[in-house]
């Protein structure tokens, strides 16, 4: 079994961070992802809001893999989340579906509010192979790498999720009709320019990178050049 853990901190306030979660699909760091739907949701007497989705994503096996060892590519993902309006908290578990026996990763995402008004992210995860003959370590660590790889990829999708609402601030169309529009998009690049950040990684420290995003704002403009 592999353990990983980090913390982001987000600039933005926990309602708009909280948003941005929820809305990060699609996003062009995520064409793995193929399709997310919602299959629950509702809310407790303590006014807490549950939701169940269901998602589909596509992988890919290392070259290493042993011919079969799989019968497809994707994998569904269950994601069961809390959102609570009054402690100012989101909390989020995944795992996959399918394939556990090879691999299952079990993800848990924290968001909360600071004291200073920014928004805190913890991420946990454990990655565990039953596969044996001998493959189970070296499973487990392709599959901790790919996760960490995966992570720095979700908060540059959040991110960009958040660059859109506050640019819907400032335009005189509403947020929910660039995400219709953004949700029409069928195909999105892919990149994997690392995101910068304020963060603390228990696993392998992340540098800074301040290099251009041509795909994101590509797609940016896609998005807030079609009114």
């Amino acid at each position: 079994m592999k353990f990983f853990s980090q913390s982001f901190l987000y600039d933005d306030p926990w309602s708009i961070v909280s948003l941005a979660f929820f809305l990060r699909y699609p996003n062009p760091y995520a064409a793995h992802v193929i399709s997310c739907d919602v299959i629950d949701r509702h809310q407790t007497e303590s006014g807490s809001l549950l939701t169940t989705r269901l998602i589909l994503k596509r992988g890919a096996l290392p070259r290493w893999a042993p011919q079969g060892i799989i019968s497809r590519a994707e994998s569904w993902v269950i994601e069961e989340s809390e959102v609570d309006p009054f402690g100012k908290f989101v909390r989020c578990r995944t795992k996959n579906l399918d394939h556990v026996k090879v691999m299952q990763v079990e993800e848990t995402q924290l968001f909360e509010q600071n004291e200073d008004g920014r928004t805190v992210q913890t991420t946990e995860a454990y990655i565990t192979s039953r596969f044996g003959w001998g493959m189970t370590k070296r499973i487990e660590s392709h599959g901790l790498a790919r996760f960490k790889a995966h992570v720095q990829r979700s908060r540059q999708g959040v991110s960009l999720i958040l660059d859109l609402i506050r640019q819907a601030r400032l335009q005189p169309m509403a947020l929910g009709s660039y995400i219709t529009h953004l949700h029409s998009e069928h195909s999105f690049a892919s990149t994997d320019t690392p995101t910068s950040s304020h963060s603390s990684d228990n696993v392998a420290h992340v540098p800074e990178d301040h290099s251009s995003h041509t795909t994101e704002n590509t797609w940016l403009g896609k998005i807030w050049g079609s009114r």
